[in-house]
């Protein structure tokens, strides 16, 4: 075929105007992902930058701390501790390895903050540092030293450009699934946590405190452990149904042991664990789809205490609700001599097409669930409402046990309050010490109630 020199050039143009195109989109290309790089780089670098500040200022603070001899300064300066922490765990969590390279720096800023915030509250109370207290502070405070100067090492050595967060951005970006991080930032983090100080095992009212980890379930105290088999008979009492529609799921070896198993049950698939240690109801769950709603929330009500009473959860007394689509998940907990013991608590979840069973969870009743000796009330109901802000009007008084951050119980009086708007709150007062022990925000609306 004859090209004439016209169609030549013509085509000559064309392909002069595409290569001209292609070579600005890859231009356009490779400026946007450096461009993307850079702002990356930029991010890393200033969660680094407030990592570093934000560690350095823990232990400046810490420092503070081992000299406060009086409540109001004991206070100030924990307070302020566990500020810094906070932020500065914040800021840890915008590193992208952070997850899997610094552990123990993540759970040692958790953790001083959270034992800053127990000092702090205890001197509320015009309490000093008794003398493990302020042997656990010194050795936090040192750790924090440690932590900061080789923080600042690290970051002394990016600034002077032996290490850069460039590497570290395309590694994150390009192999993130394999969590790599360059060898000499990375192995500068490695050597942080390699070395990384023993914490002092900490034992406090605080949610890591080292107690809470050896904890035992108070219900499964001196039962036998049971096997597959008989496991297998339990669960299918407890949910009214034959055991050959049951099939094994595995044990599972976390706090509490469990057996666990699975069936098809209303078009949905049920799965329900028990205790290897007595066969105790731990959790079910049917997946199956709820329609429509046709029950009232009394009728759930009562098809889930009829359900505890049937399975042994006896004295149980509804709390809270909320809806989610057409299921009605009820809270309970256990009621002894007219006291509520909210750290004894269940939760029930019924269809409200067809009043049936869909979802139950026991941890807290098994771990928590025994007879108390129930101490009488130092303070009286009276006494108790005066620590009740003026603002807030009392509506409703009961007798309450609640779990404390460490897992402790406190007597407490209970008050249901509303303010002059309508929001309505609970207050707690020590029965023992009449200290206010918590103030709750109850956020009431057509799907439920929920506590903050």
């Amino acid at each position: 075929m004859f090209i004439t020199k016209k169609k030549a050039a013509l085509l000559f143009s064309y392909i002069a105007a595409a290569f001209l195109i292609l070579t600005g989109f890859l231009i356009k290309s490779r400026y946007e992902t450096d461009f993307f790089k850079y702002q990356n780089d930029v991010k890393l670098q200033h969660a680094f930058s407030e990592l570093v500040n934000g560690v350095v200022e823990v232990d400046a603070s810490l420092q503070k701390s081992l000299y406060a001899t009086t409540p109001s300064m004991i206070s100030s300066t924990c307070t302020d501790v566990y500020g810094k922490a906070l932020v500065a765990k914040m800021s840890l969590s915008e590193l992208p390895f952070a997850k899997y390279s610094l552990e123990e720096t993540s759970g040692f800023l958790a953790k001083v903050g959270d034992y800053a915030y127990l000092l702090s509250r205890n001197s509320s109370n015009g309490k000093g540092y008794s003398e493990e207290e302020y042997k656990n502070l010194t050795v936090l405070a040192e750790i924090a030293a440690l932590l900061s100067q080789n923080l600042l090492s690290i970051q002394a050595d990016i600034n002077e450009g032996k290490m850069t967060f460039q590497e570290l951005s395309s590694s994150s970006l390009n192999r993130a699934e394999e969590n790599v991080i360059p060898a000499s930032l990375g192995e500068s983090f490695q050597l942080i946590e390699a070395e990384f100080p023993e914490v002092p095992t900490l034992i406090y009212d605080g949610p890591f405190s080292q107690h809470i980890s050896a904890r035992k379930p108070k219900l499964l105290e001196g039962l036998e452990e049971i096997d597959s088999d008989t496991a297998l008979q339990a669960a299918a009492k407890y949910m009214g149904l034959k055991p050959n529609i049951f099939t094994p799921a595995g044990e599972y070896q976390c706090d509490i042991p469990l057996y666990c198993f699975t069936a098809d049950v209303d078009g949905g698939e049920m799965s329900v664990c028990v205790t290897k240690k007595g066969g105790k109801l731990f959790s079910m769950l049917n997946s199956r789809d709820v329609p429509e709603a046709s029950l009232s929330s009394k009728e759930a009500i009562e098809a889930a205490v009829e359900f505890l009473n049937k399975n042994g959860f006896s004295s149980m007394k509804e709390s809270y609700w909320s809806l989610n689509g057409n299921v009605m998940t009820i809270n309970f907990c256990y009621e002894q001599d007219g006291v509520l013991f909210y750290p004894d608590l269940v939760k029930v979840s019924v269809a409200l097409d067809n009043g049936r069973i869909v979802g139950f969870e026991g941890k807290g009743y098994i771990m928590n669930h025994e007879e108390r000796r129930i101490p009488e009330a130092k303070i009286s109901r009276d006494e108790a409402k005066t620590k009740v802000a003026k603002s807030l009007s009392v509506f409703s008084h009961a007798m309450a046990v609640i779990p404390t951050p460490g897992q402790n119980e406190v007597f407490c009086h209970e008050f249901k309050c509303e303010n002059g708007d309508g929001n309505r709150f609970i207050v707690y007062v020590n029965a023992l010490t009449g200290d206010e022990e918590d103030v709750l925000i109850l956020i009431e609306d057509e799907n439920g109630t929920l506590t903050m």
